[in-house]
C-alpha cells in the first residue's frame, strides 16, 4: 500500500532557514506526537504580534504542519503577523471529533502561552486548504460548544475561540452531499461513500451507514448569527470537494449571521487545493487583505 506520508512534499530546508525567528515542534497536548505546533515570527517588527493559525489539509489522512503548501501562509510574515501551524491527530490514529478537540486545545495553548511568545491573544485567525478548511470552519462555527471541546486536554481556563476564518474549499456542506454534487457536475469520481473514502475513515465507519453522525459532523448545520467573519474560497471545477460543499456553507452563514459575515469567492475553471492556482501570490493577498480587514477593526498593528 502506498505510504501517504509521502503524498505531499515537505517546505524545503531553504525555506525553514530563511526564518530566523521560530520555535518548531512544540506540544500543544500529550495525548499523541501529533500534537505538535511551530510558530514563526517576523523579522521587521515587535509583538504581541497578531495570530494567523494554519491547519494542513490532506484527506483527514496524511501530511504536516511542515508541507509545501504552507509556504502560502507564511507571507503572511510580511504583514506582521506570527504564522502557527498545527499537526493534528488524523484517521490512522484517532477518528472524529478527535481533530477538533486537537484544534480547539491548539488554540488554547496559544492563548495560554501568549506571553510567553509575544502573540496577540485577541487577535487570531485560522485558515485551512481541504481537510484543513474544514477544522478551521469547525472551530469557526463551534466555538463555547462543549461536544467539540475536551477540555481535559489542558489550558481549560481559555477560550478556543477565533476572530477570523479562512476556508480553502473545505467539505462543510455535509460529506453525504459530495457523490450527488459531483455526479451533479459531472466532474471527478463519486466515491466518498466509499467504505474506504478519507470521510469514511475520520468517521470511523462507511458515512452511509451512520447518516446521523454524519450530520453532526457538518459545519454548515452550526452556523449562528456570532460567528466570526469567514472567507471562503473554492474552484468551480473542484474534482475532489464539489463547490456546493462551500455555497451550502456560505448560504448558511449568510441567513444566521447576515451577508456581511461571510465573503464567499468562487473561481470559473479551477480545481482543487494544491493546483498552483491557490499558491500565487494574488490568492494569498485576497487572504491577508481580509484578515487585515477584520483586524484593522481591532487596531491591528502594522509594522
Amino acid at each position: 500500500m502506498e505510504n501517504p506520508e509521502f503524498k505531499i512534499p515537505l517546505l524545503s530546508r531553504e525555506i525553514l532557514d530563511r526564518i530566523e525567528n521560530k520555535h518548531l515542534d512544540l506540544p500543544y497536548c500529550d495525548q499523541s506526537p501529533f500534537q505538535i505546533l511551530d510558530i514563526y515570527f517576523p523579522d521587521d517588527c515587535e509583538g504581541p504580534y497578531p495570530v494567523i493559525v494554519h491547519f494542513h489539509g490532506g484527506a483527514f489522512l496524511f501530511g504536516t504542519q511542515r508541507d509545501v503548501n504552507f509556504e502560502t501562509m507564511l507571507r503572511g510574515l510580511k504583514r506582521g503577523y506570527a504564522v502557527v501551524s498545527v499537526q493534528y491527530r488524523m484517521s490512522k490514529e484517532a477518528r472524529f471529533p478527535a481533530l477538533i478537540y486537537d484544534a480547539k486545545a491548539a488554540i488554547r495553548w496559544i492563548r495560554a502561552n501568549a506571553k510567553t511568545y509575544s502573540l496577540d491573544p485577541t487577535k487570531i485567525a485560522v485558515w485551512g486548504p481541504s481537510a484543513g478548511g474544514y477544522i478551521v470552519s469547525m472551530l469557526g462555527v463551534t466555538a463555547n460548544n462543549p461536544a467539540f471541546e475536551d477540555l481535559g486536554m489542558g489550558n481549560a481556563e481559555f477560550s478556543s475561540a477565533v476572530d477570523a476564518v479562512v476556508d480553502w474549499c473545505g467539505p462543510c456542506g455535509g460529506f453525504l452531499e459530495m457523490d450527488p454534487a459531483i455526479r451533479e457536475n459531472n466532474i471527478g469520481d463519486a466515491d466518498h461513500n466509499d467504505p474506504l473514502s478519507p470521510e469514511s475513515r475520520i468517521m470511523g465507519a462507511p458515512i452511509a451507514t451512520i447518516a446521523h453522525l454524519v450530520d453532526l459532523a457538518s459545519p454548515w448545520k452550526y452556523a449562528h448569527r456570532n460567528v466570526p467573519p469567514f472567507l471562503i474560497h473554492h474552484g468551480e471545477a473542484d474534482p475532489i470537494v464539489p463547490i456546493q460543499q462551500s455555497i451550502r456553507l456560505a448560504e448558511a452563514i449568510a441567513k444566521e449571521a447576515g451577508e456581511d459575515r461571510v465573503r464567499f469567492q468562487r473561481f470559473p475553471g479551477q480545481g482543487h487545493h494544491g493546483e498552483p492556482w491557490y499558491d500565487t501570490e494574488t490568492m494569498s493577498d485576497l487572504v491577508l487583505d481580509f484578515i487585515d480587514a477584520v483586524f484593522d477593526e481591532k487596531d491591528k498593528k502594522s509594522c
